[in-house]
């Protein structure tokens, strides 16, 4: 099971369509790729070449 972060100020903001997204700073703390293309990603992943 993985364990839930809890949010913090900076870790997400709202998109314009209503969506949250996640920022760097939330994707550090999680500490690892989901390689699901995120927009603020500090992995370097590449959804279209499917690496790292």
């Amino acid at each position: 099971m993985k364990k839930t972060i809890p949010l913090e100020e900076g870790d997400f903001y709202w998109a314009e369509n209503g969506y949250r997204v996640f920022t760097a700073q939330y994707h550090l703390k999680r500490g690892y790729c989901c390689e699901s293309g995120c927009r603020h990603c500090p992995y370097g992943y590449d959804p279209k070449t499917n690496s790292q």
